[in-house]
């Protein structure tokens, strides 16, 4: 059984002993809004009248977020040195 956005974002918040206002923060990073009562329906039970499907684009800013929230704002000399092929 494949897991699905949801599940991942719970475990990532349980490993990683994220809050709510973490996961936000880390969002906002990224350059993401979101609420913490939108949030919280990520995490509800998939039978639960107010559980939201979390979308493929909301994850994406999540972990592109969880980079900046762990390593910091890459600059400008750390950028070239990935790009260059040498």
């Amino acid at each position: 059984m494949a897991l699905s956005n949801n599940d991942i974002l719970k475990k990532l918040r349980v490993a990683l002993k994220l809050k709510d206002e973490d996961i936000v923060e880390i969002l906002m990073l990224a350059g993401f809004r979101i609420s913490k009562s939108e949030l919280g329906a990520f995490f509800r039970k998939n039978d639960h009248p107010k559980y939201v499907v979390l979308q493929d684009q909301i994850m994406r800013n999540f972990l592109n977020g969880l980079i900046i929230y762990k390593r910091g704002i890459p600059d400008e000399s750390q950028k070239n040195k990935s790009t260059d092929t040498e």
